[in-house]
C-alpha cells in the first residue's frame, strides 16, 4: 500500500522539521500580539461556492456525507475566517489580530512545492481599515521568514495594489464587467511569453506594457514602502505592479514572497479583502480585513535550499527528537529504583528514556548516544551511588543518589543546546 497521491508521510525526522516551522511560526505571530484560533476540516461547499464560484468545486475534496449534506476538506481558511468573525465579532473588541496553523487539501496537479495536502500559517488582521494594518501584516510576514535564519538576499516581498491598476482600467474606459478578466491576465503576465500577454490584452496592451516598463507609482506604495524603511524592513521590498494575486476578492494593497534566485513558486501572499466579510454574510456584518498564508511545502524547499537556513532547521529539528537524560540499568536488582527515578526526571520535566527489559550495558550506551542523550546514568553496583556519565566528554562521575537531580550536568541537560 501506498500513501495516496499528494500527500505524505511524516517519519520522525519530518515530524521534527515541521514541529520546528510551527513553532517559528506561532512564535512570531504572538510576538506581534496575535492569538491563535481555528476551524474545522469540513465545510458545506457552498461556503466556497459563494467565495470563489462554481469553478472551485473542480480543485476541492468534496463529497456528499451521511447527513445528505454536500461538504468539502478545506482548500483555504478566509471563508471559514469571515464565517466565525461574521457570527461573532461581536464578542470581541476591533481590531481582531489572529492566526491559525493548520492542514488543507486541494485537488490538484501535484508538482514541485505543490502537493494535494499541507500545513499552512494563516494571519489576518479584521476590523482596521488604516493603511497601519498593511504595514504591520507585511512587517510580520518578513519576520517570520527572519526567524528561519532567512535574509534580504534569500527573499523579497513584492508589494501592488489593485486600485492601482482599477484607477487604470477606469481612466482606459474599460467596461468594469470586463476587470476581473484584465486583472487575471495581468497577474499571469509574469508567468507566460510577453507575445501570448500582448495577444490577450489586445488594445490594453501597449499602454499595460507601458506601465510595467516604468515601473508603476504609487503613493499607497510609497508610504507602505517608507512605513517598512522606518522598521529597518525597506531591504526585504520591492514594487512590482504585475502582482494582482489571482483572487477576486482583493480590493487594495497584494503581495507575494519569492526566493531570489527565481527557482520556487510564491512562499507566502496575501492581500486587503474589505469586502469579503459582507459579502459572505449577505451584508449583516461590513468590516475591513486583511491577511496572508504561508505554506510549508514551498517553505521547506527554500530552507533546505538555503545552506544557513538548512544548517538552523537541521540542528533545531535534531533537539526535537533528541533525549536529556538516558537511564543504564547495569543490575537489573537495581530496576525498581532506576524507574523511580526515571519518574523524578520526567516529573520535573526531563526528557528521559530506558531499557524496557533486560540489556547490555554497551548496547545501553549505544542506545542512548542514538537517542542524543548529553547524560547516562548506571545504576549498578556502586548504589546508593550513580556512575554519571558525560556523553559529550565521555567523563564520569560518582555521585550520591540523594543529590543526582541538583547536579550542575543533570541541570544543564534539558536546556537548549
Amino acid at each position: 500500500m501506498q500513501p495516496l497521491p499528494g500527500f505524505r508521510d511524516f517519519l520522525p525526522d519530518d515530524c521534527a522539521a515541521r514541529n520546528y516551522v510551527v513553532a517559528r511560526w506561532r512564535e512570531v505571530a504572538r510576538r506581534y500580539g496575535f492569538v491563535e484560533w481555528d476551524g474545522p476540516i469540513l465545510e458545506p461547499t457552498d461556503l466556497y461556492r459563494k467565495k470563489s464560484g462554481a469553478e472551485i468545486v473542480d480543485q476541492l475534496f468534496n463529497f456528499t456525507d451521511k447527513g445528505e449534506r454536500e461538504v468539502s476538506m478545506r482548500p483555504e481558511l478566509t471563508p471559514t475566517l469571515a464565517r466565525v468573525v461574521a457570527a461573532h465579532e461581536r464578542a470581541f473588541k476591533k481590531p481582531l489580530k489572529w492566526f491559525s496553523i493548520g492542514q488543507f487539501f486541494r485537488y490538484e496537479k501535484q508538482q514541485r512545492g505543490r502537493l494535494r495536502e499541507h500545513y499552512q500559517l494563516n494571519c489576518d488582521i479584521l476590523g482596521e481599515s488604516d493603511f497601519a494594518a498593511d504595514i504591520e501584516l507585511i512587517a510580520l510576514c518578513i519576520d517570520i521568514l527572519r526567524a528561519f535564519g532567512l535574509t534580504e538576499n534569500d527573499f523579497v516581498v513584492r508589494i501592488s495594489d489593485r486600485e492601482f491598476w482599477t484607477d487604470f482600467l477606469q481612466q482606459q474606459k474599460l467596461p468594469a464587467e470586463r476587470w476581473e478578466e484584465v486583472l487575471q491576465i495581468i497577474d499571469k503576465s509574469g508567468r507566460e511569453p510577453r507575445k501570448k500577454t500582448e495577444e490577450k490584452l489586445g488594445k490594453l496592451a501597449e499602454p499595460v506594457f507601458s506601465v510595467f516598463d516604468k515601473g508603476g507609482r504609487s503613493g499607497k506604495l510609497d508610504r507602505l514602502v517608507d512605513g517598512l524603511g522606518a522598521r529597518g524592513l525597506a531591504g526585504f521590498v520591492d514594487v512590482d505592479v504585475r502582482i494582482v494575486r489571482g483572487l477576486a476578492y482583493y480590493t487594495g494593497t497584494v503581495f507575494e514572497v519569492f526566493d531570489r534566485a527565481g527557482k520556487l513558486r510564491a512562499i507566502a501572499g496575501g492581500g486587503r479583502y474589505d469586502n469579503l466579510v459582507g459579502q459572505l454574510s449577505d451584508g449583516a456584518v461590513a468590516m475591513p480585513a486583511l491577511g496572508f498564508a504561508m505554506g510549508d511545502v514551498v517553505l521547506g524547499e527554500l530552507l533546505r535550499e538555503i545552506p544557513a537556513a538548512r544548517l538552523q532547521m537541521h540542528n533545531e529539528s535534531q533537539w526535537d527528537l533528541w533525549i536529556d537524560v538516558y537511564i543504564v540499568i547495569a543490575k537489573e536488582e537495581r530496576r525498581s529504583d532506576a524507574l523511580e527515578f526515571v519518574q523524578r526526571f520526567r516529573d520535573q520535566g526531563y526528557r528521559v528514556d530506558y531499557p524496557l527489559i533486560a540489556t547490555k550495558v554497551p548496547k545501553q550506551f549505544q542506545a542512548a548516544e542514538a537517542a542524543g542523550a548529553r547524560v547516562a546514568v548506571l545504576f549498578g553496583d556502586e548504589w546508593p551511588q550513580l556512575t554519571m556519565k558525560n556523553l559529550a566528554t565521555g567523563e564520569q562521575t560518582l555521585v550520591a543518589e540523594d543529590g543526582l537531580l541538583s547536579e550542575p550536568l543533570i541541570l544543564k541537560a534539558k536546556q537548549r543546546p
